[in-house]
């Protein structure tokens, strides 16, 4: 299950992975988040809040969290991860070479330090 919360104003997206991911967490997601990239072209970042990455419930669910990267990835300036899960904070080196977003790592307990990461926009690598 992933619970999220979009911060239109600052057009940031923030999930939380709480469980074996589905197919809808993804259609949820992309339903609200689509909106608002048609409005405003991107999403000035994404945040991955989560201990740990759950997995997914099913190979299904593995594949269309594939599918909403590569739909959405080209819209996403800055993605961080904010976890201390050794799964997760290896992630921004490999998705480095399939995503174009600006990736960076942050601790778990580090939220805000990503959250005024994504904010600063092009000023802030």
């Amino acid at each position: 299950m992933i619970d999220f919360n979009i911060d239109e104003e600052h057009a940031i997206l923030t999930v939380c992975p709480e469980g074996a991911l589905s197919e809808q967490d993804f259609t949820r997601v992309a339903e609200a988040v689509d909106p608002i990239i048609e409005q405003q072209g991107n999403l000035a970042g994404l945040i991955i809040h989560a201990k740990s990455f759950p997995g997914w419930d099913s190979f299904a669910s593995m594949l269309c969290h594939f599918r909403f990267v590569r739909d959405h990835h080209r819209h996403i300036k800055k993605l961080a991860v904010v976890s201390d899960s050794a799964a997760l904070s290896i992630f921004p080196h490999i998705a480095a070479h399939f995503i174009s977003a600006e990736l960076k790592h942050f601790h778990f307990n580090e939220y805000n330090d990503a959250l005024t990461w994504i904010q600063a926009g092009e000023q802030h690598s």
